[in-house]
């Protein structure tokens, strides 16, 4: 059996968890929203509008990353939906996963993604936080397995382009960026 992973990925609002949600369906594999994945400080920590350093991170990632491997494992694939900010950050979920992993970036402008991020109610993440989301971005230009998505498209259009790339990235050989 082939095993692999897939991360939705962008800052706070981008859709992430919806989008992962939906494919995850669409492939019949396991959701695993990457927010679950934090231990109650790095939830307090932001919910009190602080932004996480990399000494925060690096044991959510590697939870997160672990879990990907484990439920690809039994299943073949799983789709995370993880802000995977940074390079080293995808790489890290990489190697914790020890599966090839794609990721489908969802690119947005932050006027539209601050507008969400507003009208949304019961999440810990605050809006004061999207400025250092986007500071802490770097693109996954040049990586490998990777799809970016424009989330000013309506939702079934992210979809009918996701889902082919999905199903593509399962057919690919071995992942040599491991």
């Amino acid at each position: 059996m082939r095993v692999r992973g897939i991360v939705v990925m962008g800052v706070a609002g981008s859709g992430k968890s919806s989008l992962g949600a939906l494919l995850a369906d669409a492939l019949a594999s396991p959701f695993l929203e990457g927010d679950q994945f934090h231990p109650a400080e790095n939830i307090a920590k932001m919910s009190a509008g602080i932004a996480l350093e990399d000494e925060d991170r690096w044991p959510w990632l590697d939870r997160l990353g672990e879990g990907i491997g484990k439920a690809a494992g039994e299943t073949g694939l799983a789709v995370a939906a993880c802000s995977a900010l940074r390079r080293a950050y995808r790489q890290r979920l990489r190697t914790r996963a020890g599966i090839p992993l794609g990721f489908i970036f969802l690119k947005g402008e932050r006027g539209l993604i601050l507008s969400r991020m507003e009208k949304r109610t019961g999440h810990y993440m605050p809006v004061s936080l999207l400025d250092s989301q986007f500071a802490t971005l770097e693109e996954p230009q040049g990586e490998p397995h990777t799809l970016t998505l424009d989330i000013a498209r309506p939702a079934d259009a992210l979809m009918r382009d996701a889902l082919p790339w999905a199903k593509a990235f399962d057919r690919t050989p071995e992942d040599p960026f491991q």
